[in-house]
């Protein structure tokens, strides 16, 4: 039998920001870290004991660096390794490989991402984007719609005094600013309207009944593929607001992919050692949970990929460009974070979230020994 590695191990390993992979003799996956999971889009519990070519192909640079890092028993590295799989879309790597100093045959691989830097980037251009989107409702639910009222008593009481070929313009001001107001309206969405009602939410009952809604309306005729840890526990949150984040993430993707062979892969997994400071709080938020959205359409053009977040950005000719927004926003006030890669054939989006207070303890004392048995 394969002995486990140490429990603190598992700490260590998952306190690391690069994907770390532990491989046996025979290469198959024995531990894979919190990046790991995200890296390669599985858990642990999903990728333990998986041949590791099902993860990066047989003629990457990495089986050649695992070889020489076994024949000479001593670390090696190579910058600059470009891996393209289906789970990781094409890449940039640095790859170290290091012998296992206490099991012959064994090795474990660091996969160090380049972009690491830009999807902080993104993290904090969407919560940015979140907390500016706030301040602009606020301001314009308090210092435009009331002067817009005022406008529009004007052009009703003039509509009483002016001739009938001038009550056209009367008219046309009412009805621009009724559009105006109802734009307003749809910004109220984006305002801080008090504490945030959140309970455990199974997450998987949310994106399947996003996937109905899909299959049933904007995304016929796109395979849409369910990927899911069963295991997963509770997240804290809004089910009506997540209802609304995935709905307008899968209706981007319904969007771009063609309807001939478009493809839309729903996925969650677990990971370990992500914290972030809680929305109005001095406490730290664990962000376990990890929901993926990812198409196989063209990608993001790169002119707007800084600006993604931002409100009424947008290559649609009818969209509004508030649909990624209001997803910053709710994720942001539920103390997550969203960010996304982009390449011609592949666009992901990850959305991490918190664990609801009575699943925590649960995951924490069962995850460890569920993932090294």
């Amino acid at each position: 039998m394969t002995p486990d590695l140490p429990i603190d191990a598992v700490a260590v390993l998952n306190a690391i920001a690069s994907a770390v992979v532990v491989i046996d003799r025979d290469d198959r996956v024995v531990f894979l870290n919190a990046a790991g999971e995200q890296l390669f889009e599985s858990s642990l519990g999903h990728l333990k004991g998986t041949p590791l070519e099902d993860l990066v192909p047989r003629n990457s640079q990495t089986f050649s660096l695992i070889f020489q890092a076994r024949r000479n028993t001593s670390a090696v590295s190579e910058y600059e390794v470009e891996i393209d799989t289906p789970r990781t879309g094409p890449r940039v790597m640095t790859i170290q490989v290091s012998p296992h100093v206490e099991m012959p045959g064994w090795v474990v691989v660091q996969f160090q991402e380049h972009s690491k830097a830009l999807r902080m980037g993104q993290q904090m251009l969407s919560r940015g984007a979140a907390r500016s989107v706030s301040a602009m409702a606020r301001l314009l639910a308090h210092e435009v719609k009331n002067p817009l009222s005022g406008i529009r008593g004007a052009a009703q009481l003039l509509d009483q005094s002016v001739a009938e070929t001038d009550r056209v313009l009367t008219q046309l001001i009412r009805d621009e600013t009724d559009r105006i107001v109802a734009l307003l309206d749809r910004m109220d969405v984006f305002s801080d309207g008090g504490g945030l009602n959140r309970e455990a939410v199974n997450i998987h009952l949310v994106l399947e009944h996003v996937k109905r809604l899909a299959e049933n309306g904007f995304a016929k005729g796109v395979r849409i593929v369910e990927s899911y840890d069963p295991s997963l526990p509770s997240v804290l949150g809004n089910r009506d607001q997540l209802v609304q984040v995935f709905l307008n993430l899968v209706k981007n993707a319904a969007e771009v992919v063609s309807a001939d062979g478009g493809e839309i892969v729903l996925s969650t997994a677990y990971q370990h050692g992500l914290r972030l400071a809680a929305p109005g709080s001095a406490d730290r938020l664990d962000l376990p949970l990890v929901v993926t959205v990812r198409d196989n359409g063209p990608g993001i053009p790169e002119d707007m990929r800084g600006h993604l977040f931002e409100p009424f950005v947008t290559n649609k000719p009818s969209g509004s460009g508030l649909g990624l927004p209001l997803v910053a926003k709710i994720i942001t006030d539920h103390g997550g974070i969203v960010e996304f890669d982009t390449q011609p054939g592949r666009t992901v989006f990850r959305v991490v979230l918190p664990l609801a207070p009575s699943d925590r303890m649960a995951a924490e004392d069962a995850r460890p020994a569920e993932d090294w048995r």
